[in-house]
């Protein structure tokens, strides 16, 4: 068993030792502060050796204004592809799903514009309202290790104000990190890892907060136990080596995998498993893009909530170059999406 302490209510992450994306686990409070009481969250073991240090915007990689841009914008195609105008948001079946997409011609012959394929509620929420959280986007914006206390704190209060449950607003800090991790360049392989490590440093801001403690605390365990079981499983629990996926070659063997991550019939339907099918669909993919439609959106689930998750944090690392130019010319919103990237990209870096 491990238990992390923490001071309440302000603290900052430590400086980071050579070779940990966030530092340590355990933050102590700003110079000259001393924390007011201590609280403990327990669990069970998780590895807290440092992972190998990796460069930034790694040779091959696209530019990082190029990867702001193409996740915007795919995560857009992602959510309009599995949205199909609601026809394949709510058909709970892959196998289906494919059937018509290949009576269509396949992807490459898609045209993706209004009226017959219009963005879901996803991106339109996003775009229409200035203080909605965008999950990859929230990462773009906040991206840097010594924002993590920002990032944690945004996320958990913008996902509370649609899931004011652990299972919900976790999943946005999920893919705020997500997002952050890909928009620095680090491997997917240590995405799951990284989540860990910081779900013990979203508990100390929210014990800090004071909000319905007793209910989250009540609550908790589920999001990280369903997230470390799927680490175990997967052979990539602390971020090291390639993971172990299955092929997972055919769309009804997909959704029975699926299936059994989720709650109440519907995968990636709720906060845990949403960015868990991403994350999979990503690493199985790679930088094919087909495949990661196929694990990612083309699926019997909440298929535009993942989708927009996957084709976003894919497209932080592969850019626009492989998509067919079909799926993103003339997506409705795309000069918003656009611009959008760009702003984001200055606030984050600067002129960088």
């Amino acid at each position: 068993m491990y238990t992390f302490v923490y001071p309440r209510p302000l603290w900052v992450p430590p400086k980071c030792p050579s070779g940990a994306f966030w530092g340590p686990l355990e933050p102590w409070p700003p110079q000259g502060r001393r924390p007011r009481g201590p609280i403990a969250v327990e669990g069970p073991a998780v590895s807290l050796a440092p992972l190998p240090p990796f460069s930034l915007r790694a040779p091959g990689q696209v530019s990082s204004l190029e990867a702001y841009e193409a996740a915007m914008v795919l995560s857009g195609v992602g959510d309009d592809l599995g949205y199909r105008g609601s026809r394949w948001e709510y058909c709970p079946s892959g196998p289906q799903i494919h059937a018509e997409l290949g009576k269509l011609g396949g992807l490459r012959a898609i045209s993706l514009e209004p009226p017959e394929w219009p963005l879901s509620d996803d991106t339109i929420l996003h775009l229409a309202t200035p203080n909605a959280w965008p999950a990859v986007r929230g990462g773009q914006r906040y991206p840097h290790a010594r924002e993590l206390p920002t990032l944690i704190r945004v996320s958990v209060e913008s996902g509370r104000m649609s899931h004011h449950h652990p299972t919900g607003y976790l999943g946005a800090v999920a893919v705020a990190l997500f997002g952050a991790l890909g928009a620095r360049g680090e491997p997917p392989e240590r995405w799951g890892a990284e989540l860990l490590r910081v779900l013990p440093l979203a508990w100390g801001y929210l014990e800090g907060a004071g909000v319905a403690v007793g209910d989250n605390v009540a609550a908790w365990p589920f999001f990280r136990d369903a997230w470390r079981r799927y680490l175990q499983s997967r052979g990539f629990l602390e971020g090291r080596g390639p993971p172990q996926l299955p092929p997972l070659l055919l769309p009804g063997k997909r959704d029975a995998a699926y299936l059994g991550w989720a709650l109440d019939g519907w995968p990636g339907h709720s906060g845990h498993d949403a960015p868990m099918v991403a994350l999979e669909a990503v690493l199985a993919a790679s930088g094919c893009w087909g495949d990661l439609c196929a694990r990612g959106v083309l699926h019997g689930g909440d298929s535009d909530s993942t989708g927009t998750i996957a084709a976003g944090c894919w497209g932080l690392r592969h850019g626009l170059a492989a998509i067919p130019p079909g799926l993103h010319r003339h997506l409705e919103y795309r000069g918003r999406l656009r611009d959008a990237a760009h702003r984001l990209h200055a606030l984050a870096w600067g002129g960088c």
